[in-house]
C-alpha cells in the first residue's frame, strides 16, 4: 500500500489541487485535461487498504482514519461517524446509488461487503455542488470492482476462491469469477457467505447479540459499447438474519431476551458514460433500492423503497472544468406489525429534485479556483392511510411540506512554492424533512390526537462550512494540516418540548483540526494522522428551561445526530520485505472525554441532574502480514487488538448505568483479540 499517495487525502483539503493528464477523444489523439483530486475528497481507501487487514465490516474499514469512526461494535449495529457527525446527515453512495433513510435507529443504515469495494471517497463537512441532495455533513462514497479491476493484462477469465478465519469468531467463505465476454465487455459474479458467533471483549466475556449469518450475491455487466461509449450494470442482493436485542446498539444483559431478526437489501444500479468531445462528457446514473428490517420485542417491518437518477455534463474549455447535471431522489417507508394488524401501519414519502453547476479553473499556474452552486427543491408528505379499526385517516390532516434552497461553494489553493500549497474554502448545503425512522414513525399514530407530525414553521436544515489548510510534499514527504468549522443550522429533530413531532432544535457546530503526514524510506511507509474536533448543539431559544449556552452531541441523547470523540491519534508502519511479502502495523489512541448529557431528561424530570458521561481513552495495535506464495496462492495474517483491551468505543453508546432507571443504556464494548486467517486462490 502507498501511504505516500493514501496521505494525500487523509486530511481536509479545503481547496483544489489540479493536475493535468491526456486523455485520447475520439477524433483527437489527446488533449489536456484539469482534474480535481483534492477537493471533493478527504480520504481516499483502497481495495489494497480493505484486504491488508482482511476487514469484514465497516468499522474495520475505516479503522485508520482519524477523522472517521464507526460506533455500535454489532454489525447491524454499526454507524459511520464524520468528524463527530452521524452517516445520516450525509450523502452516501453505492456506484451512484444514494443510501437513504433509517429503518430503525437502533442499528446502522449503511451495509456493505469489504471484499466488494474497489474504492471509498469520503469528504467530511459539506462540499461541492457536485455532493448530491442533503451532504449537510459530507458524502461517502463507495465504488464496487468490476471484471475489468481484477483480470490480468492479457487474461480472459479468472477466478478467487477465499476463505477466511477469525478466531474471534467465524468464518467467511466467498467465490468471484470474472471474465471477458468481448473485447470490450466483462461479467463479474461474486458471493460470499459469513458465519458469525457472538464475539468476546478483551476480558472473555460474550458480546450477546453479535452473532449473525450473512450473505451477499452481486453480479456486474460493464465495458464499452462503442468507441466512446461505457455501460454497468450491477445487482446487488444482501441478507443478514440473527439474534438481536431489541436494541442492538446498547449491550445485552445476560437475562435479556433476544429476538430473531434479519435485514435485506436488494440495489440495482446502472452506470452510462458518453464521451463524444471536450464538451460533451455525460454521465447518467440510474438506481433502485429496496431494504427492510424485520424483528424485534413486536415482530416489527419497517420497509424503505428508493429510486433515483443523476445526469451530468462536463465540459472543458482551455484551463476552465465545468459539470452540471440534474438528480432526483425518491423515497417511501412503510412500517407495521409483520403480521398485519388493524390502526398499525403508517407511510411517509419524500422526494428531491437538484440541478448543479460546478466549476474548476486555473487562473494562473499557482493560484486554482472552484465554485459552484446547487438547486434543491423537497418534497415531504405523510400516506394517508384508513385506520381499520375507526375508520378514519391516521393523520388528519396529512402533514406536508415542500421547501427549496439554493448552496453555494468557492474554494481555491495557492502554491507558494512546489512543495507548499496553501488552501481555503466555503462550502454550503442543505436538507428538507426527509422520510422518518421506519420503526418510530408509528409513534405518530397515538400522538394525532395532540400533536401533529410537523408544523408549518419547520424550516430545511443549511450547512455551512470553512476550511483552511496548508500542505508540503517533496523529497518522499507529504503532511498535511487544517482547521475547519462547520455549522448546521435548523437541525431537525423528534421529540424536542414543542407543539409537534419535528422541530428544529438549534444549530450544531463542528469545529476542529486535523494533520497527517507520510514519510517513504527505503522499503519502509511510515504515517501518522491526528483529529481533534468538538461537535455541539446550541439550542434555540426557549428549547429547554435553562440555558445551557452549548451542549457537547452524544449518541444517546442525540441519537441520529452525531456523538463527541476524544482527540485521536494514528500511527503505523508497513515493510516492504521483498516483491512478495509486506508486513505491517498501526497503533490507534483516543483520548479520555467526560461531558455533560441528559438535557432533555433533565427537562422532563426523568432525572435530578444533568449526567457527566465519562469516556476512558484507549490504545489499541494491530498487525498484518501478507504473503504472495506462488501466482495462485496468497496467504494473509491479521491481528487486532493485539493486547486483548477491553474497551467502548467512543463513537458508541456510553456507559449511563450510573444514572438509576438508565442501567440498560449501555453501548457495548469492542471485539478483543482477532487473529484473522486468509488463504486465496486464483485460478
Amino acid at each position: 500500500m502507498n501511504k505516500i499517495a493514501l496521505a494525500g487525502f487523509i486530511c481536509a483539503t479545503s481547496a483544489p489541487t489540479y493536475h493535468l493528464y491526456a486523455q485520447a477523444l475520439p477524433e483527437q489523439q489527446s488533449v489536456e485535461k484539469i482534474t480535481v483530486v483534492g477537493a471533493a475528497t478527504n480520504l481516499s481507501i483502497t481495495a489494497e487498504d480493505i484486504e491488508h487487514y482482511q476487514a469484514n465490516d465497516l468499522e474495520d474499514i475505516f479503522r485508520y482514519s482519524p477523522s472517521v469512526s464507526v460506533g455500535g461494535s454489532v454489525g447491524v449495529a454499526q454507524k459511520i461517524y464524520i468528524r463527530g457527525l452521524e452517516d445520516a446527515l450525509l450523502n452516501v453512495t453505492v456506484d451512484g446509488a444514494q443510501q437513504t433513510s433509517t429503518l430503525f435507529h437502533h442499528i446502522g443504515r449503511v451495509t456493505l461487503d469489504p471484499d466488494l469495494l474497489q474504492q471509498i471517497d469520503i469528504q467530511a463537512g459539506a462540499g461541492e455542488a457536485t455532493s448530491g441532495p442533503g451532504a449537510i455533513g459530507g458524502s461517502i462514497r463507495f465504488k464496487t470492482k468490476d471484471a475489468n479491476d481484477l483480470l490480468a493484462t492479457g487474461e480472459q477469465f479468472g477466478g478467487r476462491l477465499k476463505a477466511n478465519y477469525f478466531t474471534n469468531d467465524g468464518r467467511r467463505l466467498s467465490g468471484t469469477v470474472y471474465g471477458k465476454l468481448s473485447d470490450s465487455w466483462g461479467v463479474l459474479g461474486y458471493y460470499s457467505d459469513i458465519d458469525r458467533n457472538d464475539m468476546e471483549d478483551g476480558e472473555g466475556n460474550a458480546i450477546r447479540g453479535s452473532s449473525a449469518d450473512q450473505s451477499m450475491l452481486f453480479i456486474k455487466a460493464s465495458g464499452n459499447i462503442s468507441a466512446n461509449q461505457y455501460l454497468s450494470l450491477s445487482v446487488e442482493q444482501r441478507d443478514e438474519e440473527g439474534l438481536f436485542s431489541a436494541r442492538p446498539n446498547w449491550i445485552v444483559q445476560p437475562e435479556d431476551p433476544l429476538y430473531s431478526s434479519e435485514a435485506k437489501r436488494d440495489t440495482y444500479v446502472a452506470n452510462y458514460r458518453v464521451n463524444v468531445n471536450t464538451l460533451v462528457n455525460i454521465e447518467a446514473t440510474a438506481y433502485s433500492t429496496s431494504s427492510s428490517f424485520r424483528g424485534g420485542r413486536f415482530d416489527w417491518l419497517a420497509e424503505i423503497d428508493t429510486y433515483g437518477f443523476d445526469i451530468r455534463n462536463t465540459s472543458d474549455v482551455q484551463a476552465h472544468r465545468f459539470i452540471y447535471g440534474v438528480d432526483y431522489r425518491n423515497d417511501e417507508v412503510d412500517s407495521g406489525y409483520a403480521v398485519a394488524q388493524p390502526e398499525e401501519d403508517h407511510g411517509e414519502t419524500g422526494s428531491v429534485t437538484g440541478i448543479y453547476f460546478q466549476g474548476y479553473s486555473d487562473i494562473t499556474s499557482d493560484l486554482l479556483l472552484s465554485y459552484g452552486v446547487r438547486y434543491d427543491n423537497y418534497r415531504y408528505e405523510q400516506k394517508i392511510l384508513l385506520d381499520d379499526y375507526y375508520g378514519t385517516p391516521i393523520t388528519e390532516p396529512a402533514a406536508k411540506l415542500n421547501d427549496t434552497e439554493m448552496s453555494y461553494n468557492a474554494g481555491l489553493a495557492y502554491s507558494l512554492t512546489k512543495a507548499w500549497t496553501l488552501g481555503l474554502s466555503y462550502a454550503e448545503a442543505a436538507r428538507g424533512k426527509q422520510i422518518g425512522d421506519g420503526f418510530t414513525i408509528d409513534s405518530y399514530l397515538y400522538d394525532r390526537s395532540e400533536n401533529p407530525v410537523v408544523n408549518d414553521g419547520l424550516k430545511p436544515e443549511t450547512a455551512e462550512n470553512i476550511e483552511a489548510s496548508v500542505e508540503y510534499q517533496a523529497n518522499n514527504l507529504h503532511a498535511r494540516a487544517a482547521v475547519y468549522h462547520s455549522a448546521i443550522n435548523d437541525v431537525i429533530y423528534d421529540g424536542a418540548n414543542s407543539t409537534s413531532v419535528y422541530n428544529n432544535i438549534g444549530t450544531i457546530d463542528s469545529k476542529g483540526f486535523e494533520f497527517d503526514l507520510a514519510y517513504r524510506w527505503s522499503d519502509f511507509d511510515f504515517f501518522v494522522g491526528f483529529s481533534s474536533m468538538d461537535a455541539e448543539l446550541s439550542p434555540r431559544s426557549s428549547l429547554y428551561s435553562t440555558d445551557y449556552g452549548s451542549i457537547d452531541i452524544n449518541g444517546y441523547e442525540f441519537l441520529g445526530l452525531g456523538n463527541s470523540r476524544g482527540n485521536t491519534w494514528v500511527a503505523g508502519v508497513e515493510y516492504l520485505i521483498n516483491a512478495d511479502a509486506t508486513i505491517g502495523a498501526t497503533v490507534t489512541r483516543v483520548d479520555s472525554l467526560t461531558i455533560d448529557t441528559l438535557h432533555a431528561d433533565l427537562d422532563n424530570g426523568w432525572v435530578d441532574a444533568l449526567y457527566a458521561l465519562e469516556k476512558p481513552g484507549y490504545t489499541t495495535l494491530d498487525l498484518f502480514a501478507q504473503w504472495q506464495i506462488s501466482d495462485s496462492f496468497i496467504a494473509n495474517v491479521a491481528v487486532t487488538n493485539l493486547f486483548d483491551k477491553l474497551y467502548r468505543d467512543h463513537s458508541s453508546v456510553g456507559d449511563y448505568s450510573g444514572v438509576a432507571g438508565y442501567e440498560l443504556v449501555v453501548g457495548p464494548y469492542e471485539a478483543g483479540r482477532d487473529i484473522r486467517l486468509t488463504v486465496t486462490y486464483d485460478f
